[in-house]
């Protein structure tokens, strides 16, 4: 992307203000009219998690990077961010891009996403490239079928079927995985694009269940798509969902799967990855061959891209909150230039595809009083992403502590998909199942001694705050309710997490508490408490909420950070 071009970027959407924004409303062609560009067009998103209807998500009011990593892409949050890109407070851009102002934003654009807008602008951008006689593929850059009410109650078919309307082309994966494989495997029987992954292999023989790549043809060059699924779904998730299975990152496979479709005759590699920005970064220094990174997984939104070595990476929001277009300049030796836009789903200001409207109301027929019936009504706003967090897992302690009051420690998992609740919303079922849409949702309630506490707070630092993104394995720092401390990202491991208190007092090493936890294995380790029947956390927080019919929560983070600026957003709008 060269200086003019970003200009006219910067024009179209983060410099559009509030009034430009309101005349553009009147003509939606002035954001997604765009003059042709290039010899190939990517129309792509990534990390949906199942959300079907138009919804609110707000950015990550922190992002605490190791220090080598501090200030770069992926790591930048709040007002830092909009200074990066060059982004004015204010804007639709801004609305997509950071936590500053949200609730007023969220009120004036309105909620993002829903699979008939995000349709609807997939199409309409495919056929202005077609009409231009160009080339464009539409990819999914995986976390694509779980972690919603429909989602879950269609075991994931109600999204796939949705991709098939939409003809996805190509997708690679994570979460959905935790669907387990026998279903994994009947639903990419139903899908009608193409799965690639050159990552995904049998774990005895290692032999490659996946295509790799595909090459397609563009005018007179070749475009190769290599698939990239997320390396750690075996360390995230229950092994018995992917048993004879590996996943493993592997740079020789990878870089064989560059090689051979390069001497098949691919001009340019795309990699559609689920690997995350940090991980895609370091693998663009270390892989040859590589022009293009589609970079999935840690929800990022570049809106312009990110170049590392001689690759560009490209990261594709989530939620569905925007499409990313990336037009490309080819040459015989790979990309000679890129365009890239961030297309906001603004669902309120988009047509919506009648098909996709229709198709959702009949899969939501039999689930329409269970889903949107109000449990209570929140005053103020309940967000999930965040490095250490959210009032959201706030709200999941004081439910859990409410209806089992002997529990002391409450563990959250720092996932980053979710939604946003904003002050006076209704909270539903479909909003619970954003937030714990799990196919492994129980509640466990177990002992742990205060030694076995502190060592998974360190394993937990350990694996986030490592400045080597090889070893960065997970999401954020697991929320703990009830629990105090100090931590210092930039610490030896093992030293990170100090000052520990429950309940106001030390913890005691030797001493057993009763805990908490879903959404993970953390059970295995403690002693389960007896006469105790799991039960789906989903459930427990419905049986809160229609007991207190509203709630009112009041950001009290329980973490100290050593070395940096730790910041909350305004919660009451």
């Amino acid at each position: 992307m060269n200086r003019r071009e970003l200009l006219q970027l910067l024009s179209a959407l983060a410099v559009l203000g509030p009034r430009g924004w309101a005349r553009a409303l009147e003509d939606p062609r002035s954001l997604y009219d765009l003059p042709p560009y290039g010899d190939a067009t990517l129309l792509y998103f990534s990390d949906l998690h199942g959300q079907a209807f138009p919804h609110y998500f707000m950015e990550p009011p922190n992002l605490i990077a190791p220090k080598p990593l501090m200030g770069r892409p992926g790591y930048l949050t709040g007002e830092a961010i909009l200074r990066y890109y060059g982004v004015e407070r204010g804007t639709p851009l801004a609305y997509l891009l950071s936590y500053v102002d949200f609730v007023e934003l969220a009120r004036t654009f309105g909620p993002i996403g829903g699979m008939g807008a995000l349709t609807a602008l997939i199409r309409d951008q495919k056929a202005r490239v077609e009409a231009e006689g160009g080339k464009a593929l539409v990819l999914d850059g995986g976390d694509t079928w779980t972690n919603s009410g429909l989602s879950l109650l269609t075991r994931g078919e109600a999204v796939v079927r949705w991709q098939n309307l939409v003809g996805v082309d190509h997708m690679v994966s994570h979460w959905e995985w935790t669907l387990g494989r026998e279903r994994v495997e009947e639903l990419l029987g139903l899908f009608q694009g193409e799965f690639l992954s050159y990552n995904i292999v049998d774990d005895l023989f290692g032999d490659p269940l996946f295509p790799a790549y595909r090459i397609h043809r563009v005018g007179p060059y070749a475009l190769a798509v290599v698939g990239a699924s997320y390396p750690y779904v075996k360390v995230s998730h229950p092994e018995s969902f992917t048993e004879g299975l590996s996943f493993a990152l592997d740079e020789r496979r990878l870089q064989e799967a560059v090689d051979k479709a390069r001497a098949e005759g691919a001009n340019a590699v795309v990699l559609l990855s689920h690997n995350g920005m940090q991980l895609d970064a370091a693998l663009a220094e270390r892989i040859r061959g590589i022009d293009l990174i589609l970079s999935g997984h840690t929800h990022d939104l570049t809106p312009r891209p990110w170049r590392v070595g001689k690759t560009w990476i490209v990261a594709g929001s989530a939620a569905g909150k925007a499409l990313m277009r990336v037009d490309l300049k080819l040459w015989k030796g790979g990309i000679a230039n890129l365009r890239v836009r961030v297309l906001p789903v603004l669902a309120e200001h988009l047509p919506k595809a009648e098909d996709v409207e229709a198709f959702l109301k009949a899969q939501l027929a039999p689930h329409q009083d269970h889903l949107f019936t109000p449990l209570a009504v929140s005053e103020t706003l309940l967000y999930k992403r965040d490095t250490l967090y959210s009032t959201w897992d706030q709200l999941v302690g004081e439910a859990v502590k409410a209806i089992y009051p002997e529990v002391e420690v409450v563990f959250s998992p720092a996932v980053r998909w979710g939604t946003t609740i904003l002050p006076g919303q209704a909270i539903t079922w479909d909003h619970l199942y954003a937030y714990t849409g799990f196919t492994y949702p129980e509640l466990y309630l177990f002992y742990l001694r205060g030694a076995q506490i502190k060592a998974v707070l360190e394993d937990i630092a350990s694996n986030v705050f490592t400045p080597d993104p090889f070893y960065q394995q997970g999401g954020d720092v697991s929320r703990v309710f009830g629990l105090r401390y100090v931590l210092d990202p930039d610490a030896p491991t093992g030293e990170r997490v100090r000052e520990v208190e429950v309940g106001g007092r030390p913890l005691d090493p030797n001493r057993r508490y009763l805990a908490a936890a879903y959404g993970g294995r953390l059970q295995r380790v403690g002693e389960a408490k007896p006469g105790y029947e799991p039960r789906p956390i989903y459930e427990v927080l419905a049986e809160y909420l229609s007991s207190v019919g509203r709630v009112r929560v009041r950001p009290e983070p329980n973490v100290k950070v050593i070395g940096r600026n730790y910041r909350l957003p305004e919660v009451t709008g």
